[in-house]
């Protein structure tokens, strides 16, 4: 009888486990995305809290080069995020993502922008194309 039981104990514990894992695969989409903004705003008030001079000088350099300028805002993230994609920044590609959503750029138009990365970086790109498209979708299904 002993034996039974543990075998029911071990099954429940593998069920359970298994019950664990699709739970954390199909968690809120907003969560991967609120997860990177959090870690990004933390790290970026701990680096600038620092208060190196060369860092903030850094950061204010990207602020600015991404102002309005001679190219609107839109397209400086849209190169932007092919750049991140060709020198395969992980943490870049989900913010230029983020931003080109906000600023209204469509699937049709994301994709294009792949296409140009993948064309320039070649197939060494391809593993941040699969990151980009699926943090894509998640920024698609927070509008749902």
């Amino acid at each position: 009888m002993v034996r039974g039981n543990i075998s029911a104990i071990i099954i429940f514990c593998i069920l359970y486990i298994q019950f664990l894992t699709f739970a954390n695969h199909n968690q809120n989409p907003m969560n991967e995305i609120e997860k990177f903004n959090q870690y990004r705003g933390e790290m970026n008030e701990k680096i600038l809290g620092a208060n190196n001079k060369i860092i903030k000088r850094i950061f204010n350099l990207d602020t600015n080069t991404f102002a309005e300028g001679a190219l609107d805002v839109k397209t400086k993230e849209m190169i932007g995020l092919a750049c991140s994609m060709v020198l395969r920044c992980e943490d870049c590609i989900k913010y230029h993502l983020e931003t080109v959503h906000k600023l209204g750029v469509n699937k049709e138009e994301v994709f294009e922008i792949f296409s140009i990365a993948n064309l320039i970086g070649g197939t060494i790109v391809i593993p941040e194309l699969r990151r980009a498209v699926e943090y894509w979708e998640l920024l698609e299904n927070q509008d749902q």
